[in-house]
């Protein structure tokens, strides 16, 4: 494959991921590839390439002879990335309290700072955003870059569900909550970090299952241009 090619398929990979994580696909739709091609500027060469990068990465369902399709949103299937996202994070945290530097723990310190606790006019996206660049370089501190990859994925299978759940969760809140992990971990406090964190990102089947039905109403509201 040449360089251009490359660029091509990695274009619609991009494109075709913001379209799938967002659900401005339907859950469950069928892909049109011809319309898609259409859409986006593209043969079906690099467009066939990206939709099965994105079907081997658990964000599209392809089915042989029928084609590609949205994934479901399904209360179950992110409870249990919810549930992975932790045994991820608390495996990476146990590692950080005994290998993050302190310079490292100080930078992540002054990003909380920094972003501040209260949410200062962003938009949800934004506010989903910078939580996720805390998790993830809080993940950072345990050295561990194969999890981190795993954690990014989680992510962007749950961001719509974040983004429903952003809207009902308290920032000050959040942020004390991200401020008092860190803490622990500072002090080397594995107890508390675990404890911290595991509570900070629970969340039970009915919570999910509310925010997915509230999520399921905005799908299918006219939505706003992609970017």
């Amino acid at each position: 494959m040449t360089m251009a090619s490359d660029s091509y398929v990695d274009r619609a990979y991009e494109r075709l991921k913001i379209m799938a994580v967002g659900y401005h696909l339907k859950p469950g739709e069928r892909l049109n590839e011809g319309e898609l091609a259409r859409q986006l500027g593209l043969s079906r060469t690099p467009l066939r390439e990206a939709l099965n990068r994105l079907a081997t990465e658990g964000f599209l369902r392809f089915s042989p002879g029928k084609g590609f399709f949205c994934r479901e949103l399904d209360p179950k299937e992110i409870y249990d990335l919810y549930q992975l996202r932790k045994a991820l994070e608390v495996g990476a945290i146990k590692l950080s309290v005994q290998t993050a530097q302190d310079a490292d723990i100080a930078a992540l310190e002054q990003f909380l700072s920094e972003t501040g606790p209260d949410a200062g006019g962003r938009s949800t996206e934004e506010l989903v955003s910078l939580d996720e660049t805390f998790h993830e370089r809080l993940m950072s501190l345990s050295g561990n870059s194969e999890m981190l990859q795993v954690l990014r994925n989680v992510n962007a299978k749950i961001q719509f569900v974040r983004w429903v759940d952003m809207d009902r969760v308290s920032r000050p809140v959040t942020q004390a909550e991200h401020r008092q992990i860190l803490d622990r971990v500072r002090v080397r406090d594995e107890f508390g970090c675990v404890t911290a964190l595991e509570k900070h990102i629970d969340r039970r089947q009915d919570q999910i299952t509310a925010a997915i039905k509230e999520g399921f109403a905005q799908i299918y509201m006219p939505r706003r241009a992609l970017p």
